[in-house]
């Protein structure tokens, strides 16, 4: 069996998991309500206060959406009762940031500003403390859409490797870069 697929997972108190026919699964908790369909031949079952998915055959296609299903369902239930939380990092001189109405102003050293639309669901907030470089936060319950909204926002400035400007991480390493040296005869 897959090592990931055949780990339960635990339901806390607070929150309920339901299957209909159709096999689409809907976790509700304190953070909100999420849902996901799961393949036919995947079963979700709750027992005893823990979540079990399981496969009916060992073929190749069945072992991977075994582990799949269980890490999205685990994602689900760890969504709506914790949530999520990323931390990017605005690094560059003159390069700002700054929220209003769910819309993410920044400043990326372009001869314009840049807005992001984020998601409701997602929640936003920009911070310039001074003597730092600008943060930016976002908090919601479905990981994926967090994933992904981080993605389009890192992908307005990438980091460069020679002076390390752009948008990262707080805490992510970025391989630098020796830059060109002069040559003396």
């Amino acid at each position: 069996m897959s090592r990931i697929g055949k780990k339960p997972i635990a339901l806390p108190s607070n929150v309920t998991l339901s299957v209909d026919a159709q096999n689409v699964v809907t976790v509700k908790g304190p953070k909100g309500t999420l849902t996901q369909s799961v393949d036919p031949d995947i079963s979700v079952a709750v027992e005893e206060g823990q979540i079990q998915v399981s496969r009916p055959t060992d073929q190749k296609r069945h072992k991977a959406m075994h582990g799949l299903y269980r890490s999205l369902v685990n994602n689900m239930v760890t969504g709506v009762s914790t949530g999520f939380k990323l931390d990017l990092e605005i690094i560059g001189v003159g390069y700002k940031a700054a929220v209003t109405n769910n819309v993410l102003e920044l400043q990326l050293g372009y001869s314009h500003n840049v807005y992001v639309a984020v998601p409701s669901e997602i929640k936003v907030t920009a911070v310039t403390e001074k003597g730092q470089n600008p943060k930016v936060y976002l908090e919601g319950s479905d990981k994926q859409l967090l994933g992904d909204v981080a993605a389009k926002i890192r992908s307005l400035r990438k980091v460069e490797p020679y002076k390390g400007k752009g948008i990262r991480f707080i805490g992510e390493q970025v391989r630098r870069k020796a830059g060109k040296t002069s040559s003396k005869k």
